[in-house]
């Protein structure tokens, strides 16, 4: 059985509600994108509200979060977070769909990020909420894009991580809709090992794209590489 909670050094995620946990992948997320110059944040699928709280603690006062997340036990569970947190005044978290929370904002944002569903046409789990938060068929790759491109101010990034496989898609057809690809990031589990995860960051200003590469691990289970803990030193308690 999972943990209920995940201790981070200045917040904690509790988790017992929400369908997906605390993973590698919402902390590469929330320690990696590029919060420079932005004041405003949007987190897509926001989850147990990991990343949201993430970018609270790297930004400063000035900056304002908002969360998104259509499934009700995941968004309770994240309300509950924030308010817990030591920047709950300024996260706000929305109950809805990023389709619907699009048509009805007119916010803009510096930052927008997504840890988001990614499973097409494969088998869906008993767990209708864990179906939500893992499969794609609610907030198609196409949807994020178009909606994001949207909300994006001109000068804005667009951070997601996803697999491989997944995660080149999602840059071909991005790039189709108009944005640039900036930064792509391959995640190797340990050197010499392939790429499980790629982190990417977009934007709508034609850029240069920078391409590298980032180990998780040393070579050894639960050795971590010094790149790695350089990214997440300021939230992992151990490191």
């Amino acid at each position: 059985m999972a943990n209920t909670y995940f201790q981070f050094k200045q917040f904690r995620i509790n988790q017992e509600g929400s369908a997906m946990k605390v993973g590698t992948d919402g902390v590469l997320l929330g320690a990696w994108a590029n919060v420079e110059k932005a004041k405003s944040f949007l987190d897509i699928g926001t989850g147990t509200g990991l990343i949201a709280i993430m970018l609270a603690q790297r930004t400063n006062n000035s900056s304002k979060i908002d969360a998104v997340e259509i499934d009700n036990s995941s968004y309770q569970q994240a309300v509950n977070n924030f308010d817990d947190c030591p920047w709950n005044d300024r996260i706000k978290a929305f109950h809805a769909s990023f389709q619907y929370f699009v048509a009805n904002t007119s916010s803009k944002y510096d930052c927008i990020v997504s840890n988001p569903p990614y499973f097409i046409n494969s088998l869906k789990a008993k767990d209708e909420s864990r179906t939500q938060a893992r499969h794609a068929d609610g907030l198609p790759f196409e949807d994020l894009i178009e909606g994001t491109k949207n909300l994006l101010n001109p000068e804005g990034k667009f951070s997601v991580i996803l697999p491989v496989k997944e995660g080149n898609y999602f840059i071909r057809i991005a790039c189709i809709a108009g944005f640039s690809l900036s930064k792509k990031i391959e995640v190797l589990p340990n050197p010499g090992k392939i790429a499980k995860r790629l982190l990417i960051e977009l934007t709508l200003a034609n850029q240069d794209t920078i391409e590298t590469q980032l180990c998780v691990e040393n070579g050894q289970r639960h050795v971590y590489s010094p790149e790695y803990i350089e990214l997440c030193k300021d939230f992992y308690l151990k490191m």
